[in-house]
Formats: C-alpha cells, structure tokens, sequence
C-alpha cells in the first residue's frame, strides 16, 4: 500500500524444497452466510514485502532474511498465513530486469520460499503487486512501462501470461492462493464510476483513458483456469481493493466456484469505520469468501486494527497485516524491528490477538 522506504540489504534465498502437494480443498460456492468463512482454514498472518520491488531495483530478491529462522519467526507469532507480493517483469524475465533477479532465478527462488512457509504450516497468498503499462495519472508512483511501480490496472500485454505461468507453477500445491492484482484504482483514470467497475470486470474496451490494454479480472480468471489450477482466486474492488460497494454486482464468474473478494482495510481509506463495513463488506462476505489482504495504520499504534480485527473476528473472516518489514512503523507501516520478530508499537497488536488463538 505505501511507498517502499530507503535501501535495505536483500539475503539470500536458503529454501529448497519443491511444491508438489497436491490440492484436495473442498470447492466453495456463493450461497449462505457460510460463505464468510467459505476457505478451506479461516487465514490470519501477515505481508511480507520486498518481492515486489527488489529485482527491478537490482538489490536482489528478497529484502530481508528468507531461510528457516526468518520463517520461524513469522510462525512464532501462531499465524498461519503470509501474503507474498511478486513483480510481473521479474517473473517473465522481461522489460531489462536482471537475469541474476528475474526469469528462471526469480521464479525457483519465489517457489522456494512458497514451500518454505508450506513446510512451518503457513497458507501463502502470492500476488501481482507490481506491473507493466504507462500510466502518470492520479496516484502514479512511476512513469515508466516497465514493472517498476503499482498501476491502477493488469494490462493485457503480460498479465495473462504471468498468471498462466504463476498458476501452472502452484496448480498442485496445496494451501497456495492466487490474489489476481494488488490495489486496482481504475476509479481514479475513469470519471464515470459505474464504468469503472465494468473495467474492473471485464478490460478491454471498457476501459477509458488508459495508455494501454487492460486485462479485466474475468479474463485473469479465465487465464488461470485455463491451466487446470483449482485453487482459490482472490480479486480486490476499487480504490486500492478498499472499495467492495458493487463488488457483488461485477464479480467474476468461475468455473470452479472458488473466487473469493479481497478487502484492504487501512486508517486513512474512506470505509474505515464500522458503518461501512457492516453496509458495504459484511454483505459481500455473507455470500463469498473474503480475505483481508492488507489492514494496516499510519500512526505507530493499534487502535484501528484492533477495532477491525474484533469485527473480522466475530464474522470469523480472514486477515493479514501489512507488513514484516523492518521499515517504519507509521510510514510501512512496519509490524517489526527485527527479523527475529520483535514487535513495533503498532506489531504488537496483531501479536496479541494472534496470541489468543
């Protein structure tokens, strides 16, 4: 959600073993209030960045420790799910990202780590953060076609490809989901709000105003499906995936009945108070499934979190924390100060509630 901050040393990537599980989860369907806790296993863990961003920096892959230690350390906090953000050029080796950090090398080094945090009993969530396209508008970070920034939508060019890939490398592993695009924000390159759902939908020619072909999240889901993977799709609304108010209304279709809505929750977003999460999210996760991909604050406290998490805790629906990041904890906003997992003033309420079970 924010901004990386300054350069921290990226390690070495220690993980070997390969994913082979194979996937046996039960198929969940939008139907009852069921469908809140519709997952296999109720997710609760956090993000851990720096996958995103540190091959198209060329410092690496990783920021941060990625061995057994580090991953024990993240366990030691009784999580059970990570949420791991990966880069569209570093995955295909395209647009001039260093052979070293992207392409084959990138790719084995992120499956190991996915079956890494499988071996110490975490669900992962991999996720395309990061992507290609031009785009300077309203929120633009980068102005650059490469994958060097978030953009406010997948593009057709390499989206698609990078799902058939990521899903035909986890098709057979078990616990492993697939968030299809971070934080889209096609609202902000589009005035006509309703249109801009459709955009979000369906790409194409839906979209306007943009410099380059969006690939809707039905044509990701189609992609994905394509190569046999079951597992559970995750697709985030408007405004940063805070936005779900029409999320029912332009969900995708899936022929394994196994999409499931992703919500970020954050202090400064326009839905941070409980009225809107009772008008606007409970109704979405009383007919899907609904994972929080991102909760966070900007104040190097707990407050906010701790008042979300009592309202996903009573509906028993799934969250992770952004993020297990030695960075700031108001602008990371940062969970830790170590990779040992000692807690920042604001980490320290997701340990606690995690702590009670």
């Amino acid at each position: 959600m924010f901004a990386l901050l300054g350069a921290l040393l990226a390690l070495g990537h220690n993980a070997t073993a390969a994913v082979t599980r194979q996937d046996t989860a039960h198929t969940a369907r939008p139907s009852s209030q069921a469908a809140a806790a519709g997952l296999p296993t109720r997710l609760r863990g956090v993000n851990r960045s720096g996958t995103e961003f540190m091959c198209v920096q060329n410092r690496g892959i990783f920021d941060g420790p990625s061995d057994a230690a580090s991953v024990q350390a993240i366990k030691n906090w009784k999580t059970n799910a990570v949420r791991v953000p990966l880069n569209e050029d570093c995955w295909l080796g395209i647009n001039g990202v260093n052979p070293a950090y992207s392409g084959s090398a990138y790719r084995n080094a992120v499956a190991n780590y996915v079956s890494l945090l499988r071996q110490y009993g975490q669900n992962v969530i991999v996720e395309l953060h990061w992507s290609s396209g031009v785009y300077t508008g309203s929120g633009s970070q980068c102005s650059t076609y490469a994958s060097n920034c978030q953009k406010p939508m997948p593009n057709r060019d390499h989206t698609p490809a990078f799902w058939k890939s990521v899903a035909s490398t986890f098709k057979n592993a078990g616990g492993v989901y697939f968030d299809l695009f971070n934080e889209p924000f096609p609202n902000s390159v589009m005035s006509d709000y309703n249109a801009s759902w459709r955009c979000w939908r369906d790409g194409g020619s839906a979209c306007t105003g943009f410099s380059y072909t969006v690939a809707g999240m039905q044509e990701l889901v189609n992609a994905v499906r394509s190569t046999g993977a079951t597992n559970y799709i995750m697709a985030g609304g408007l405004s940063y995936s805070n936005d779900l108010s029409q999320w029912l209304t332009y969900a995708p279709s899936d022929s394994a009945g196994k999409v499931a809505a992703s919500w970020h929750s954050y202090n400064f977003n326009y839905c941070n108070t409980q009225s809107c999460w009772d008008s606007q999210i409970a109704p979405v996760a009383a007919r899907y499934p609904l994972v929080v991909g991102e909760i966070g604050e900007n104040d190097c406290a707990h407050g906010y979190i701790d008042t979300l998490m009592n309202w996903l805790d009573a509906r028993g629906l799934s969250y992770l924390a952004w993020t297990w990041n030695t960075w700031d904890c108001r602008s990371g906003p940062a969970l830790i100060s170590n990779y040992n997992g000692t807690a920042t003033a604001y980490g320290q309420g997701l340990k606690d509630r995690l702590a009670r079970g």
